[in-house]
C-alpha cells in the first residue's frame, strides 16, 4: 500500500466495475477490437489496432467516450445515428463474451462481504448497465449491489457520458443522499480516478487486476492523479478500512 486515506466519516464505497471488481478489461478489449476497428475503418483508419493498444489509449472510458476520442484523432466528428449503432453492437458483443469468461473470485467476494458489514456498496461505472449487470451475475457479486445502487455513465444520466467526466459520480452521490465526505471511491484506471477526484470523493486506487509488470507505474500514476492511496487487493483494502 502507498499513500494514506482517512476513512472517517465514510459510509459508502463507490466501486468502479471493470478492472476493479472483476478482470474484465482485457477480455472486453479483445472482444471490442473487431467492432472498434471496423468503426475506425469507416473513419478512414489505415491500419487495425490491437486490443492492448486500444486499452492503453482509452482505458477507463466506455465505447462512447473512446469512439469520440478516436474519431477526433482522425479529424472526424461521429454521426450521432451511426455512433449509436456502433455503441449498441459493441455492447452486445462485449457483454456476450464477458458472460463466457468471467467467474466468481473469492479474492473479491470475501473481502467485499466483510466491507458490506461496515459500508454501503454501490457501483459507479462508465459501462452500460446491461454489461454491468451481466458481469455481476456471472461473478456472483450481484447480491452485494442492490439494483438501485448501480450507476452507469452510459445509462443512468439524462445524457450519456464517460469517465473522466465526473457526472456519474455526482449523480450517484445525489441518488444515494451522501455528501463528498461520506463516499469513498475505488478505481483501477486513471480516467476513473480523475472522475472520482473531480467529483470530490476520496479515492483509493486498486491494482489487483493490473498486469504485474504495470502495477508500479499505474500506482504512481493513480497517486499523481489524486488518489489518496493505492492497494494491491481487496483484502488489503478491507484491512485498511475496517
Amino acid at each position: 500500500m502507498t499513500g494514506h486515506v482517512d476513512v472517517q466519516p465514510g459510509t459508502v464505497l463507490l466501486c468502479d466495475a471493470d478492472g476493479t471488481l472483476f478482470p474484465s478489461e482485457e477480455p472486453a478489449y479483445e472482444a471490442s477490437a473487431g467492432v472498434t476497428n471496423r468503426y475506425l475503418a469507416s473513419l478512414g483508419a489505415d491500419r487495425p489496432y490491437g486490443p492492448r493498444e486500444l486499452q492503453r489509449m482509452t482505458n477507463g472510458k466506455n465505447f462512447r467516450g473512446a469512439a469520440a476520442e478516436l474519431a477526433g484523432a482522425f479529424g472526424r466528428e461521429p454521426v450521432p445515428s451511426d455512433l449509436e449503432r456502433w455503441i449498441a453492437e459493441e455492447k452486445d458483443v462485449v457483454t456476450a463474451h464477458l458472460r463466457t469468461v468471467l467467474r466468481p473470485d473469492p479474492e473479491v467476494q470475501k473481502p467485499l462481504t466483510r466491507l458490506a458489514e461496515r459500508f454501503g456498496l454501490a457501483i459507479v461505472t462508465s459501462s452500460a448497465r446491461s454489461r454491468m449487470d451481466a458481469c455481476l451475475e456471472v461473478t456472483g457479486l450481484a447480491p452485494l449491489f442492490a439494483a438501485d445502487r448501480r450507476f452507469s455513465a452510459e445509462d443512468s444520466l439524462p445524457e450519456p457520458v464517460s469517465k473522466p467526466d465526473p457526472a456519474v459520480y455526482l449523480h450517484a452521490g445525489r441518488e444515494l443522499g451522501i455528501d463528498r465526505a461520506q463516499g469513498i471511491a475505488v478505481e483501477d484506471s486513471l480516467n476513473g480516478a480523475r472522475s472520482a477526484v473531480a467529483a470530490g470523493y476520496r479515492t483509493i486506487g486498486i491494482v489487483l487486476f493490473v498486469p504485474e509488470e504495470d502495477r508500479a507505474v499505474r500506482s504512481a500514476a493513480l497517486l499523481a492523479t489524486g488518489a489518496d492511496t493505492v492497494v494491491s487487493s481487496w483484502s488489503e483494502l478491507a484491512d485498511l478500512l475496517l
